[in-house]
């Protein structure tokens, strides 16, 4: 021995014990990994270390183990079937696009224009509805007819003769005349219905009085076998000098009128008939008839949106089934009358007032119009305005074969025929007049 202290000898248990203590260490190392990936949103490693680690699938549901001790490797989790999203069933068709979709452009095109029997038949007093009321259909499948005094004898008669002439007509017409009580009455004077005076007698009576009188109208009308009244008048006479409206109007204050209009809209539905509101914008306060020449409203848009568009709106809102133009010149928004002015019609009545329903222009035989513009111009301008109706125009054949040309050269597109002949349709079929 050499005096020094000798260290004892490590055996290799020692040296064990050491790999073993590491490989713990390691494996505690791997699991805290693990969880810590778990807890971070992250796929755990599923191979030991050295391994290749499989290339991530992409399959989603892969569900890491939780507890203690290693987390297990699922299975992808199944994703719930999802059945197909059903697809709804397609709407039918109404009447009204099934008839649409039958029509041939000459048809469409004819079903734009309501016109008198006489310019329908060339026959000067019809009072019956026979073989040439049924040749002039088939040549100018009309959307409607218009009737006056002079067609009307006695309640059988006009009752005979709108049957036949409805009989005659493939689409079914708009029957109609101009029955608004006091001076314009076509059947009050003629066969002896109910007698209703002038509107403006009855406006201190309120709604009520307003509902009941287009109610009877309504239900004389359609006795007798009419389906439209080319009322109520909406105009407000605030101008005593006016005398084209004077006491037809139902008021002559706006804010009265916007109240009593409604109520007649709700009348004429009661009693059986479409009913149409008339003569846009308004023409209470003209110096002019256009029955005789060109009429002049001379006041600013804003100015009619205060005053003469208040009971238009309100009939609208209560259901009107159409409006008709009033041949109106408003210089501030163009130099053409209402009729033919696309500002005015598809502008200010469609666009901002929101009128969906039907548009048709006043007669085209008044004055205001016919000394200036040709049948055939006057339809084409007023389809391009907007217009769905042409009411009477001087001649029947130019106006629908002007109207057919500018189809067939392009000028308008059949798509804009389609709409107007669209909505005249449908206000037939919710009025069941097309069933």
């Amino acid at each position: 021995m050499n005096g020094k202290r000798q260290r004892p000898r490590r055996g290799r248990g020692w040296y064990l014990f050491l790999i073993a203590l590491f490989l713990l260490g390691l494996m505690a190392g791997i699991r805290i990994s693990r969880r810590m990936a778990e807890l971070n949103g992250e796929r755990p490693e599923t191979s030991p270390p050295g391994a290749s680690a499989p290339a991530p699938s992409g399959t989603p549901g892969v569900s890491p183990g939780g507890g203690q001790g290693e987390a297990p490797v699922t299975a992808p989790a199944q994703l719930p079937s999802q059945a197909p999203e059903e697809t709804p069933p397609a709407k039918p068709p109404t009447l009204a696009r099934e008839t649409l979709e039958g029509m041939t452009l000459r048809e469409k095109v004819c079903q734009m224009f309501v016109v008198f029997p006489s310019d329908l038949t060339g026959v000067a007093k019809v009072t019956q509805a026979g073989e040439a009321t049924r040749a002039a259909l088939e040549r100018f499948p009309v959307g409607g007819l218009l009737y006056d005094a002079s067609n009307m004898e006695s309640r059988e008669q006009v009752r005979e003769m709108l049957e036949n002439t409805q009989g005659y007509a493939r689409v079914p017409l708009i029957l109609t005349c101009d029955e608004e009580g006091g001076r314009v009455a076509r059947l009050m004077n003629t066969v002896g219905t109910t007698r209703v005076g002038p509107m403006l007698d009855y406006k201190h009576l309120g709604p009520d009085a307003a509902r009941a009188n287009a109610r009877t109208i309504a239900e004389d009308l359609a006795s007798c076998g009419f389906n439209t009244d080319l009322a109520p008048v909406a105009d407000v006479w605030s101008n005593p000098e006016n005398t084209v409206i004077g006491d037809r109007a139902y008021s002559d204050s706006f804010q009265e009128a916007a109240e009593l209009i409604p109520a007649a809209v709700e009348g004429f539905h009661e009693g059986g008939v479409a009913c149409v509101l008339k003569h846009f914008p308004g023409h209470g306060d003209t110096s002019t008839d256009s029955h005789d020449g060109t009429a002049y409203v001379d006041k600013t848009l804003d100015e009619l949106r205060q005053g003469e568009l208040l009971p238009f709106r309100a009939g609208m809102d209560a259901g009107a089934d159409m409006v008709m133009l009033g041949h109106l010149t408003v210089p501030e928004a163009d130099d053409k009358p209402a009729t033919f002015s696309y500002k005015l019609v598809t502008g200010l009545l469609r666009e901002e007032l929101g009128f969906g329903g039907v548009v048709m222009t006043d007669s085209l035989k008044m004055s205001a119009v016919s000394g200036r513009w040709t049948s055939g111009e006057m339809a084409v301008m007023a389809v391009e305005a907007g217009v769905d109706i042409l009411l009477c125009p001087p001649d029947l054949e130019a106006a629908a074969d002007a109207l057919t040309g500018a189809v067939e050269r392009g000028e308008i597109t059949e798509e804009r025929i389609d709409e107007s002949v669209l909505r005249i349709l449908s206000m037939k079929e919710q009025r069941g007049i097309l069933c």
